[in-house]
């Protein structure tokens, strides 16, 4: 993950690990939607996720342990989007990365 954190910006780097996982949520809403892009952008496209299973693929692109947050955000910036029944969720072909 190396070359991932070198390709995002300074303001977003602050808040990446060593590892490239984001640590906190930023405040400001620029560096939000950052953060979106960029973690929508580590999920792969044409696979479907209970709720649970996105979880843990959040769990290893994010330390701070705020998935409803996460899950909620990515489908408001249309990252992601989900089943009418909230059951299956999955990135959108569009979407960054």
């Amino acid at each position: 993950m190396a070359d991932s954190k070198a390709a995002v910006s300074v303001k977003l780097a602050r808040y990446l690990d060593a590892e490239g996982r984001l640590k906190s949520w930023p405040s400001k809403r620029s560096v939000q939607l950052e953060a979106l892009r960029y973690l929508a952008g580590r999920l792969p496209t044409g696979v479907e996720w209970s709720e649970r299973e996105l979880n843990e693929q959040l769990k290893s692109l994010a330390t701070f342990g705020d998935w409803a947050l996460l899950r909620r955000d990515l489908c408001d910036a249309r990252w992601l989007d989900r089943s009418p029944d909230g059951r299956r969720y999955w990135r959108v072909p569009s979407s960054p990365g």
